[in-house]
Order: C-alpha cells, then sequence, then structure tokens
C-alpha cells in the first residue's frame, strides 16, 4: 500500500529513543521529512544519524524539553522555517512515575499535567494554523493502554491520558471540516528501554519476559516498530477517514468488549 507520506513533513517529540525513535524511523523510511525532538541533544543527534540509515526523506533533530512552552513554540517555527510547512504532528512524552495515588504530592501531580497533558495541548495547538494553511493534516497522540482497562499504580498516566483522550475527541470534531484528524494510539506492554529497565537483568530477563507475556492472548510483547507501523497508517492519506479514535495496540491484552 502506498502510504503517500513521501515529502509530508512530520514532527515527533521524545523521539531519541524507544517509541518516538520506532515512529520517526518508520515516517523517514515511508519517504516523509521528520523533524525529531528530545531533551538530550547527544542521544537526538545519533538518534538522527541512525533514522538517516534507511531514510528517504530528510530527518532534522531540534533539542526541545515538551515542558517548556518557548521550547515547543521554537521546534515548531524552525521546522516551518527549514520545510516550509507541517503535515503531521505526533504527540509523545516519557511516562510520569508509577506509585499508589496517595504517594503522590502537588509537586508530582503538576509535573504529570505539564508533561503529558499540557505539552499535548500546546504542540497541537501551534501547529493547528500551518495544517490549515497546508490544506489538511494528523495529529496522532502516543498515550497508554491505562486508558482502557485499570492498570495497577498508574494514577497520574490515566489521569492525563484521559485527559488527552477528551482533548482529541473535541479536536477531531473541531479541526475535520479542515481535513485534519486527531487520533490516539494506547500501547500496552511494548519492549522499550523503559519496560526493560523494569524486568531483572541477566539469566532472568528471559524468564520474566516469558511471564509477562502469559496474560497477552499473543503469548509476547510488542515490538516499537509495530506500533510504529499503526502511526504511519494513521499519518496516511488512505487513513483519511479515521478521526477522533483511541487505538489500543496490546496483542489482545485487553479483554473489555468495548
Amino acid at each position: 500500500m502506498d502510504l503517500k507520506i513521501e515529502n509530508k513533513v512530520a514532527i515527533v517529540l521524545a523521539a531519541s529513543k524507544g517509541l518516538g525513535k520506532a515512529i520517526a524511523t518508520t515516517l523517514a523510511a515511508e519517504g516523509a521529512n521528520v523533524v525529531i525532538g528530545s531533551r538530550d541533544k547527544n542521544q537526538l543527534e545519533a538518534a538522527a544519524d541512525e533514522i538517516r540509515q534507511t531514510a528517504k526523506g530528510k530527518v532534522l533533530a531540534i533539542a526541545v524539553d515538551v515542558n517548556q512552552p518557548q521550547q515547543l513554540e521554537n521546534i515548531i517555527a524552525q521546522t516551518v522555517n527549514t520545510f516550509g510547512r507541517i503535515d503531521i504532528l505526533v504527540n509523545n512524552a516519557g511516562g510520569p512515575p508509577f506509585n499508589k495515588f496517595e504517594t503522590f504530592n502537588d509537586e508530582q501531580w503538576q509535573a504529570a499535567f505539564d508533561q503529558n497533558l499540557m505539552s499535548f495541548v500546546r504542540a497541537s495547538r501551534s501547529v493547528v494554523p500551518h495544517m490549515r494553511q497546508a490544506g489538511g493534516g494528523r495529529i496522532v497522540n502516543i498515550i497508554s493502554a491505562s486508558v482502557k482497562y485499570v492498570m495497577a499504580n498508574s494514577v497520574l498516566s490515566t489521569s492525563m491520558r484521559m485527559g488527552v483522550v477528551g482533548m482529541a475527541k473535541l479536536l477531531a470534531d473541531e479541526l475535520g471540516p479542515d481535513g485534519i484528524t486527531v487520533n490516539n494510539v494506547a500501547p500496552g506492554l511494548i519492549l522499550t528501554g523503559r519496560i526493560k529497565e523494569t524486568m531483572p537483568q541477566g539469566d532472568n530477563f528471559e524468564t520474566a519476559l516469558k511471564e509477562k507475556s502469559q496474560s497477552i492472548p499473543l503469548r509476547r510483547i510488542g515490538k516499537p516498530e509495530e506500533l510504529a507501523a499503526l502511526v504511519a497508517f494513521l499519518v496516511s492519506e488512505p487513513a483519511a477517514y479515521i478521526t477522533g479514535t483511541t487505538i489500543q495496540i496490546d496483542g489482545g491484552a485487553n479483554k473489555g468488549i468495548f
């Protein structure tokens, strides 16, 4: 299938590693011009060099802390100055810490709010005028499967991600007439660095991996490139009639009907 994203301009946030990097790699390989952002400039440049090895489009790395509104404005301005347009925004940010509700203070709630809700709000708000000018666009929010079922100790993440779901639904309604689609991707267990850090190392790693997989119908943990393939489809022209949705990618782990 031709995704028809060649020469489209995409911004992918939190893209120096993990899901963001996998998404940026896939979009660039499909011919999109990709701007990647994250806080660690050295890690970001290394990721850009790696992405360029398979890229058909151009890859630009711009350091950005998504918690800082001016830095978000800067990456968007630099993207427009370099490529003249913005067609795709992939909102992404590292997850907040896991723990029980009563362990978090106001400062931690505020940090999660800024990182996992307001960064999505600000980036989306800033790209919309450019997408209108381009005649349409795609916004994809990377959230969490915790918006679909209870995930223990995820109160910070779940609370903010649910806010993103509500925002996306309303944005899809408001921006539909402009040809801008807005969707959420809700990953379950995907084998990223963050997941690996929570598991035993050495000989016990494979055992722990198998144990975590037992509750998943496919009996394995997902790969970042599998999630990236879903995002690539959602930002494509063939996906133009999909908007306002939250799509889980979890190997069937959520057994709910709805």
